[in-house]
């Protein structure tokens, strides 16, 4: 199997009745939103209020109005949009703006210029997850033009692929308003498949702070490389516990909590014994878990068989824990409203969980019901020559028309 096709469905053992003949090419006014999308360099770490302005405009242009909630250096921004009556709540369409880096990565092509070939679009965000977006805008005139007994919201959050921050914000305004969404799309890239549940995550950067000595006379210093090895050790260990023992959830792939180690960085030279290191690690767990005793159970450890044998040498060197992230799980019950349209627009007769996180379990957090839906595959995500299939893009246009039906009705 090819690299990029390998793990591709996210949850395969599923059906649904949401279905089109192959090679079914989207609108032209789709292809036009994601080539224009995609051009955008939203990267997490630059602005995205070229992107924001442009939607803001297009959605102006359609009598909607737009409401924006910045970050704090007014770099960036979140939108809110209410296509229909402002005075009832109705179903959001959520999707994230930023991608994550290009640097270092193999492309064939621009990875901020669409290319298409071979029945797919290339490019970074293609999949995860501008096509979702440009759907949304493309079919917006279309919703419009009828009676909307239902409105629907469309929210664009920033910062998703460094921790779900941006949306935050936006949540926070929601959540006092008597009217806001009662349910929410968040179109990650799942195949249109309903995913009402996923992981949770946290995530820590470790501060080790050692003593420095001249490497032939290591036993007058505090290693913090080392130090930081042996609690990476301990990490190592948790994971393959949970590997081994569990506790499992089969619908889940991998059925288990991982933790995983995956930045490390110390010391400044060979014969210099190092005193500073730190390293990055998350916890990915269970939707019905809690990380918390975990990483409790890691600062014991450290507390108890680490930092005694530093502090022999120097009291002052020790361990300080930053916490970077934390995406709470999303746990939709099978039975809710949200749910139920989910399937009844995709003609599910299951549901699935994924690994990764999304904004939502934020959203649930918020008062705001959501499930994962959306067009494209996971597994080409992040990667070098991103791509969503053109089928993939006109099925998530097919699920559309059929909310609009729901929402005119």
């Amino acid at each position: 199997m090819p690299a990029d096709e390998k793990g591709r469905g996210v949850i395969l053992h599923m059906t649904h009745a949401l279905t089109l003949e192959s090679g079914r090419r989207p609108g032209a006014a789709t292809l036009d939103l994601i080539r224009r999308l995609i051009a955008f360099d939203t990267v997490s770490e630059r602005s995205n209020l070229a992107l924001i302005e442009f939607v803001a405009e297009y959605l102006d242009d359609l009598g909607v109005a737009c409401e924006l909630v910045h970050d704090e250096g007014h770099r960036k921004a979140n939108l809110y949009a209410t296509l229909g009556p402002a005075d009832r709540s109705g179903i959001a369409l959520s999707g994230h703006t930023d991608v994550v880096p290009v640097e270092g990565q193999p492309w064939d092509s621009d990875p901020f210029e669409v290319l298409e070939q071979d029945g797919r679009l290339f490019g970074r965000g293609t999949s995860d997850m501008k096509s979702f977006i440009a759907v949304c805008l493309a079919l917006a005139p279309e919703f419009l033009a009828r009676e909307i007994a239902t409105p629907l919201h469309l929210i664009l959050s920033y910062d998703e692929e460094v921790g779900c921050l941006g949306v935050r914000g936006l949540i926070d305004v929601l959540r006092s308003r008597e009217v806001k969404p009662r349910a929410v799309f968040v179109g990650e890239p799942t195949e249109m498949q309903v995913v009402r549940a996923h992981k949770g995550k946290l995530s820590w950067r470790v501060h080790v702070r050692g003593l420095e000595a001249h490497s032939g006379m290591a036993h007058l210093g505090v290693n913090a490389v080392e130090a930081a090895a042996e609690a990476i050790a301990f990490l190592k260990g948790m994971a393959r516990q949970h590997r081994d023992e569990g506790p499992f959830d089969e619908a889940l792939v991998p059925p288990h909590t991982t933790v995983h180690t995956g930045l490390v960085a110390g010391g400044t030279q060979l014969n210099i014994v190092p005193r500073h290191c730190h390293f990055d690690f998350e916890i990915r767990h269970l939707p019905d878990r809690d990380a918390r005793p975990m990483f409790e159970a890691f600062e014991r450890h450290v507390r108890e068989h680490v930092e005694p044998e530093m502090h022999r040498v120097d009291p002052r060197t020790g361990f300080r824990y930053e916490l970077q992230s934390a995406i709470p799980a999303l746990d939709a019950d099978e039975d809710s409203e949200v749910v139920q349209l989910a399937k009844s627009l995709t003609g599910a007769n299951a549901t699935g969980k994924v690994s990764f996180g999304t904004e939502g379990g934020l959203f649930q957090e918020g008062g705001m019901p959501a499930v994962i839906c959306g067009p494209g595959s996971i597994a080409v995500a992040h990667r070098a020559n991103e791509y969503i299939e053109l089928d993939q893009v006109a099925l998530c246009e097919a699920w559309l028309r059929r909310l609009f039906r729901y929402c005119w009705a």
